[in-house]
């Protein structure tokens, strides 16, 4: 009867072990499945880069500026 009582709490032990691994395996999974599928939207939604805007200077009413400090000559554009 001894006998009988121990191999059935091992395998009691055994079965409860065995589902907490499982239980501990469907998490991970759902946890990856999850943190993929949110970077897979993530990439795929992302916003593409504008392109630079580049000033242009006004050239209206506005003259080409030039003179000479003695160093040399200077452009104002």
């Amino acid at each position: 009867m001894q006998n009988l009582r121990s191999v059935t709490l091992a395998a009691a032990g055994i079965v409860v072990l065995a589902i907490a691994a499982a239980f501990t395996v469907s998490l991970t999974l759902i946890a990856g499945a999850v943190l993929t599928l949110t970077l897979a939207a993530r990439m795929l939604t992302a916003r593409p880069k504008k392109a630079p805007v580049y000033a242009k200077a006004k050239t209206e009413g506005r003259e080409m500026r030039v003179w000479n400090d003695g160093r040399g000559t200077i452009i104002d554009l």
